[in-house]
């Protein structure tokens, strides 16, 4: 049971400063991400099919009036509710189980909306805390004080580059004969690649590391890359 090297890669990289969201709450700014987020980056990360969340628990703890304005109050209510969401990832092949647990807050002069909106956000609140649990992505470098992972959006050179390092990885990972594999790698197109896309000498190396691996696995007496 395990992702895919690729997907390591997203869940190790760091939280998209343009992505975090801040607010007052008892004196104190908070930063989150926002629920509509995390899911499209479970949809990015673990893809459509491959993930899903359920509600396991939801009660409401604290119902009671309260005046809504301060130029000309009216009669309204206060709700809150605790909601369970257990999020389901699978992993080559093999489900991966997180659950958290969040809070919900609804104020509304109509009682039915009150609830609702208290409802919504326990389950999104809880939903994200799941999510978290897989890294700096959902939200998990916002819970270190000194935000030390939550970075500045790689610029669309660097995009390029993971991207065609991810491409490569998944090439390597197709292969099934290294007698055709160890030729793709030495091949002029791909050195040539290699140069356009300006990796470093640490990344060509870890990707030959990915590369012998794969070759051991196929064959064990197979020429070594150049």
């Amino acid at each position: 049971m395990s992702f895919t090297d690729t997907q390591i890669g997203y869940l190790s990289a760091g939280l998209d400063r343009s992505k975090v969201r801040s607010r007052e709450q008892a004196g104190r700014k908070l930063s989150y991400v926002e629920g509509w987020w995390a899911i499209a980056e479970a949809n990015r990360i673990f893809g459509f099919s491959e993930w899903s969340s359920e509600t396991v628990d939801i009660r409401c703890v604290a119902e009671a009036p309260r005046k809504i304005g301060k130029t000309n109050p009216r009669d309204g209510h206060a709700v809150s509710y605790i909601a369970r969401v257990r999020v389901v990832v699978q992993a080559d092949g093999s489900p991966v189980v997180r659950e958290g647990v969040g809070s919900g807050h609804g104020i509304d002069v109509d009682l039915g909306l009150a609830h609702e909106s208290a409802i919504k956000e326990a389950e999104t609140d809880a939903r994200k805390r799941a999510l978290m649990t897989f890294g700096n992505p959902f939200g998990l470098a916002l819970y270190d004080k000194e935000q030390t992972n939550v970075v500045d959006a790689p610029s669309e050179e660097d995009r390029a580059t993971a991207e065609y390092v991810a491409s490569v990885k998944r090439q390597i990972a197709a292969h099934s004969d290294a007698a055709t594999l160890i030729p793709w790698w030495n091949s002029a197109e791909e050195k040539q690649a290699r140069r356009d896309f300006g990796l470093s000498r640490e990344d060509v190396d870890a990707l030959k590391v990915i590369l012998m691996k794969r070759i051991e696995a196929l064959s064990p007496q197979k020429e070594a890359a150049q």
